[in-house]
């Protein structure tokens, strides 16, 4: 009995294949909705699929299931890809991070996006820890800055900032390599370097007092920065916005409010929830760039001089 009744689905979906009712590329009844349509087994329903798949009339599809096969025509010959290069490797590694973030990126996904062999890669990069090194150099060096410097220490500072700023975020996940107590040997980060160190020196800051202020101004933006691709995280896994998060936080938040113990963090929820309030990461960044340099200001001042000198 079972062998008839796969063989009338076989026979009925080939009729609605041959006669147009399921056009080539389209989804072929699953298993299950075989089942459940004809009343049998899934065995059954899968061996009627398996009859029409060795006749040619349907494939598997990855991702989509069953799906009707095309007429039969001759392969056509696939491009041969442009010359592999390091070059190419690191922008298609970018390109993945950029997307889909660091821990997504591996060496096979980077030959897959290259059209190559999985190996091929490793003709040009020892591994993914030296990919994402060259990445990094690699992202460091899009921005730079104009061979002849101008403005004050503090407008230099605040170039450079903005220029590390926007590099975090073209590529969030700049920020998340290492922390500020490794830091990694890569020229193009230290032109950055340069850049800030240069606008500080001539003050009569000793070396320990120059690069205590460069770590504070550096570690300042990659930390800001880091919540660029932890939000962009957070709202994959989760599948909430920014705004439907807090939505859940809120019965933790009023019951932290309602014991009487926190007056000024109460007080600040309460107003901002009145009026509204967006959590931009742009605005909080300028506005700790100004405190920041604020604060170097005064420090520069207690040097004992007030610029560098000319020259």
């Amino acid at each position: 009995m079972a062998e008839q009744r796969y063989l009338e689905i076989a026979a009925e979906l080939r009729r609605r294949i041959t006669e147009g009712e399921l056009v080539p590329g389209a989804k072929v009844p699953s298993t299950r909705r075989i089942a459940v349509e004809w009343g049998v087994a899934t065995v059954t329903a899968a061996k009627a699929l398996a009859a029409l798949s060795q006749e040619g009339l349907v494939r598997a599809e990855p991702r989509s299931g069953t799906v009707v096969a095309g007429r039969k025509t001759e392969p056509k010959a696939r491009p041969r890809p442009p010359g592999l290069s390091r070059e190419r490797i690191v922008r298609a590694a970018i390109t993945i991070a950029d997307e889909e973030g660091l821990a997504a990126l591996s060496m096979r996904g980077v030959a897959a996006r290259l059209g190559v062999a999985a190996m091929a890669p490793y003709r040009y990069v020892a591994g993914r820890d030296e990919l994402v090194l060259l990445m990094a150099d690699a992202a460091f060096g899009e921005r730079g800055y104009p061979a002849r410097r101008s403005g004050d220490w503090r407008a230099r500072l605040e170039l450079t900032g903005r220029t590390l700023w926007s590099l975090y975020r073209r590529h969030p996940w700049l920020a998340q390599l290492s922390p500020i107590t490794r830091p990694l040997p890569l020229a193009n980060l230290a032109t950055h370097a340069e850049e800030a160190l240069s606008a500080l020196d001539g003050f009569g800051l000793s070396a320990t007092q120059l690069c205590d202020l460069h770590v504070l101004f550096f570690s300042y933006i990659q930390g800001i920065a880091i919540h660029l691709e932890r939000e962009r995280h957070a709202a994959g896994t989760s599948g909430l916005t920014e705004d439907e998060w807090l939505a859940t936080q809120a019965p933790g938040h009023t019951a932290i409010m309602a014991g009487g113990r926190h007056p000024v963090f109460t007080r600040m929820l309460t107003t901002l929830e009145e009026d509204g309030y967006d959590l931009d990461l742009d605005e909080l960044f300028e506005l700790g760039l100004r405190s920041l340099l604020d604060g170097v200001a005064l420090r520069l001042r207690s040097s004992g001089k007030t610029r560098p000198p000319s020259g």
